[in-house]
């Protein structure tokens, strides 16, 4: 991987000083005016300042029909997503539903096995939710996370007599570019055409949990309790900041608030005991969670249900109220993730073996291509996303990686960078190329689809062209955006623990600092890392850059991060390298 091209982010002096005057330290200020935030306001993370569920389209006709069918004692089926933003919006919806009234035994689940159902409210997947003695059918389908490309799905639900209602966050559909959505008795999502909600970038927990607000609305206007003796929806937003870090959605103001709320309630304490579980499964301390736990420690353990096995396993976990049992569940997933790991270890090796071949094309010159797309037949379906991701990582590239699925077919999982929209491109290439993608959906930076038989040769070439036509130098130039130099003092535990605190991620990216080193010493550890000991200002620094075993010049303009080194009970400050230039 070359060197990337550092960048310091523009700071406003105006934005930093109001900042500043509101109570925030120099630092906060400066990184939090770098990110966009003018004023105090906007960091206010107050349960208060959430964006009112009113805002979002169809959220009304969502609130009747929940509040309709449980006032009958009808069943209620909720079709869950197979990942962890699927599995905690299952789990907020299930919990929720019954702290708002629904008969525990009214409502249940189903999910998707991404081998054998594929993805979202399939006819198969309506078949599966309808098993069973006509008495334990349920009356109406409720999606989370999935839904608003579902228009097979709905239709059949529908015919069968059920009523839908889709909870989502994707963009919907397109059929020969025209924008289209199912025809379900209520659809909410903020990507929906015609919906003025000011936050774009919920993820289908958020959606889900919005939509129980409104159900308390709706039971509250009813008669059914009030404003005192409603029950306490909050207590559901630790799920809800696990899904929104773990969909790596943007963190806007409203997200923030929302992550904020959830890592409050897990520090305090109080949390789901399947959080709780998979706290200790990980070996994290709750009372210090942060984003990044979410995101790499708990989010991936969920995931790998999804991934290897059942996501059954996920949402269980998330929904038990038995510490014991959430405890047991947490180290099956714990375990399933150790066995992801290998495995991708091993399609990385493979994948990066392919990639070094294609290097050797005389016609790139040593340069990769403008999209780079991998295929082996062996590949595990679960997980090629992942490993399309490290490969985007590495040579700064929209990327794909292809398997055969346990059904035959050729599935792909796509990863973009920015520029590249990739459902877009999917999108251009299903109409130049209208016999070749089967079916395909997704976002700007994650998209996935399906090849007809032996096509992906020509998806190739296609995806090259595309990537050729949208793509220019200044874009396939890695770059790495950067906080500028972090002040001596600051170098505390301190500091490492005022940015900890603070809720960071996908758009609000953690602090990153940049300073002038000299290389004092360097050597391997553990076999995959570099430990360095840094001259900085005259100053000596402990760093270590993970995943990295190449040696690293004497001198050289160094991009870290901060965080505490604990050893026999003492803590010192450390870096962790993302890059050196």
């Amino acid at each position: 991987m070359s060197a990337p091209q550092l960048l310091t982010r523009e700071v406003s002096p105006r934005a930093s000083w109001a900042l500043e005057q509101a109570g925030l330290s120099p630092l906060l200020a400066r990184l939090f005016a770098a990110r966009g935030v003018r004023t105090a306001d906007e960091l206010d993370d107050g349960l208060a300042r959430l964006l009112p569920p009113e805002g979002m389209k169809g959220m009304a006709a969502a609130a009747v029909l929940l509040a309709d069918t449980i006032e009958a004692g009808a069943r209620i089926c909720i079709v869950a997503d197979y990942d962890c933003d699927g599995a905690t919006a299952c789990s907020v919806a299930l919990r929720g539903l019954r702290m708002l009234g629904a008969r525990p035994d009214t409502v249940g689940y189903v999910v998707p096995d991404r081998a054998v159902h594929g993805y979202g409210l399939t006819p198969t997947i309506v078949e599966l939710a309808m098993q069973g003695p006509e008495s334990q059918r349920p009356a109406l389908l409720m999606t989370v996370d999935n839904g608003i490309a579902s228009l097979a799905g709905v239709a059949h639900a529908q015919a069968l007599g059920l009523k839908v209602l889709v909870t989502d966050h994707h963009l919907p559909a397109l059929v020969d570019g025209v924008t289209v959505v199912p025809e379900a008795e209520a659809l909410v999502n903020p990507n929906q055409p015609g919906c003025s909600f000011e936050s774009k970038n919920l993820a289908g927990v958020g959606v889900a949990f919005y939509v129980l607000l409104a159900l308390r609305s709706e039971l509250r206007r009813r008669g059914r309790f009030d404003a005192a003796s409603q029950p306490r929806l909050d207590g559901l937003l630790d799920l809800v900041a696990l899904g929104t870090v773990a969909d790596v959605v943007r963190l806007d103001a409203n997200n923030r608030r929302l992550v904020a709320q959830g890592l409050r309630r897990m520090r305090a304490g109080r949390m789901q005991p399947g959080v709780a579980a998979l706290f200790s499964a990980a070996g994290r301390d709750a009372s210090r969670a942060n984003a990044f736990d979410l995101g790499f420690a708990l989010g991936p353990r969920i995931n790998a249900a999804g991934r290897l096995s059942d996501m059954t396993l996920g949402i269980e976990c998330l929904c038990t109220d038995d510490p014991a049992r959430a405890l047991e569940l947490a180290r099956q997933l714990d375990a399933i993730n150790r066995e992801r790991r290998e495995i991708e270890a091993g399609m990385r090796e493979q994948a990066e073996a392919k990639l070094d071949e294609l290097m050797q094309n005389p016609a790139l010159k040593g340069d990769a291509p403008p999209a780079l797309c991998i295929y082996e037949a062996e590949f595990h379906e679960g997980v090629i996303g992942i490993v399309a991701g490290r490969l985007k990582d590495r040579l700064h590239r929209p990327t794909f990686v292809f398997a055969t699925g346990a059904d035959g077919q050729l599935k792909g999982s796509g990863r973009s960078i920015p520029g590249f929209h990739l459902r877009d491109a999917l999108d251009l290439v299903s109409k130049r190329h209208p016999e070749l993608l089967k079916k395909f959906g997704g976002h700007a930076m994650a998209a996935g689809c399906t090849l007809v038989e032996h096509g992906f040769e020509a998806f190739d070439a296609a995806m090259q062209q595309v990537a050729r036509e949208w793509l220019d130098a200044a874009a396939l130039t890695r770059t790495l955006r950067t906080d500028g130099p972090l002040p001596a003092e600051a170098f505390t535990p301190e500091t490492v623990r005022e940015l900890d605190a603070q809720v960071w991620g996908q758009a609000f990216e953690a602090p990153l600092f940049c300073d002038e080193v000299q290389v004092i010493s360097q050597r391997i550890v553990g076999e995959r890392h570099l430990k360095l000991r840094l001259r900085q200002g005259g100053v000596l620094r402990d760093a270590i850059w993970f995943g990295h075993i190449d040696p690293v010049p004497e001198r050289g303009l160094l991009a870290y991060r901060l965080s505490l080194d604990e050893y026999q009970g003492q803590q010192r400050v450390q870096m962790i390298v993302e890059a050196m230039a």
